[in-house]
């Protein structure tokens, strides 16, 4: 039996349609659908009780989560089959899909529940958006470093005469590198990284690689190694260290030098739902929706009116507001995807030395 797209865009969605139930009342039906990729898990929970259900009481419109990897959503583009809408990913995987051409404009001029002028300059940009920000800072051990006597900037992390025991930093397979760091460590100022010297940092990665334990490839991995004490200090994604710190693991760390990465939503152009992906990108993005969801999975706002809607406590576990601005950088991700192989490739000669 010959197969429609139709039909095949319903197999394909039917297990995340059954595991995240829409509101299916005669309005969503007659106002359509939206397929939003997302990554998954907790994060679909929260964002359904604070996002989607709401969008779908105004609007009428449904909406179907289903995670998909980077490379299937290439495939989609290459194969001329696009299956999703909205897409809520890293700002790198949109930067690729955007030089594919495969991203239409984000429709800010028709947005009526967000001001397009109140999200943070760096991440509103003409083919993506900035949803949500997170970091990779400077964590530590605070019964190994107690009080005052941790490491403060990656020129201290270096530093393993004073402040002895394993480390560990990112892999090339987390996403990148910590060549920011290295090259902070080396008294490069922050303004001054991009574009990234690869020799000099990995000359700087030599002097600190005899005290890394690991290069860890995930989040997972460097929670794991924090918790169980496998390292003392390292970097780290905030919202994984977070969690730990909230189940009352000994574990600090510092805002100073961290490293503001980006999730972002694009639409696909051409998605079946084109308009409704552009409403749910609008309406996610208003000050008392993101407050919401930053609050609940410790990522940081990009809608600045939102940090007025949280507490100073709030505030204060979150990147992206001024604090965090003013103390960290931005990941220059264009670099990265201009650079990526070759880094890749210098990176695994050095590891074999």
């Amino acid at each position: 039996m010959t197969m429609t797209p139709d039909s095949i865009r319903r197999r394909l969605l039917l297990g995340a349609a059954l595991a995240a139930p829409a509101l299916r009342t005669g309005r969503a039906q007659a106002n359509g659908e939206v397929i939003v990729r997302t990554p998954g898990g907790a994060y679909d929970d929260v964002m359904r009780r604070v996002v989607y259900d709401p969008f779908t009481a105004e609007t009428g419109i449904r909406v179907t989560p289903v995670a998909a990897t980077g490379a299937k959503l290439i495939a989609m583009v290459r194969a001329n089959n696009v299956e999703l809408d909205l897409i809520d990913t890293g700002d790198a995987q949109l930067l690729t899909l955007e030089r594919l051409g495969a991203l239409a404009p984000i429709a800010y001029d028709r947005w009526r529940w967000t001001k397009p002028e109140d999200i943070t300059r760096e991440v509103r940009l003409t083919h993506r958006v900035g949803n949500f920000t997170y970091a990779s800072v400077l964590a530590y051990n605070t019964e190994t470093f107690p009080g005052d006597a941790h490491p403060n900037s990656w020129a201290d992390f270096w530093d393993a005469g004073k402040f002895p025991g394993p480390r560990m930093l990112a892999d090339i397979a987390s996403a990148s590198v910590n060549f920011e760091f290295a090259l902070l460590a080396d008294g490069v100022p922050k303004d001054q990284l991009y574009p990234i010297d690869v020799d000099r940092a990995l000359r700087v990665m030599a002097r600190i690689r005899p005290s890394i334990r690991r290069f860890w490839d995930t989040g997972a991995l460097a929670a794991q190694m924090l918790s169980d004490k496998e390292v003392v200090a390292g970097s780290i994604w905030n919202g994984r260290l977070q969690t730990l710190i909230d189940r009352n693991a000994p574990l600090g760390y510092t805002w100073n030098q961290h490293m503001i990465q980006v999730q972002a939503l694009g639409v696909f152009k051409d998605a079946r739902n084109v308009e409704g992906a552009q409403k749910l990108a609008d309406f996610m993005l208003q000050p008392r929706m993101q407050a919401q969801y930053a609050k609940a999975l410790i990522y940081g706002a990009t809608n600045e009116r939102a940090f007025d809607l949280l507490t100073p406590a709030e505030v204060a576990r979150m990147p992206g507001g001024e604090n965090s601005r003013r103390l960290g950088f931005y990941q220059d991700i264009a670099w990265w995807h201009e650079n990526r192989d070759r880094v890749s490739r210098a990176w695994s000669r050095w590891l074999l030395r």
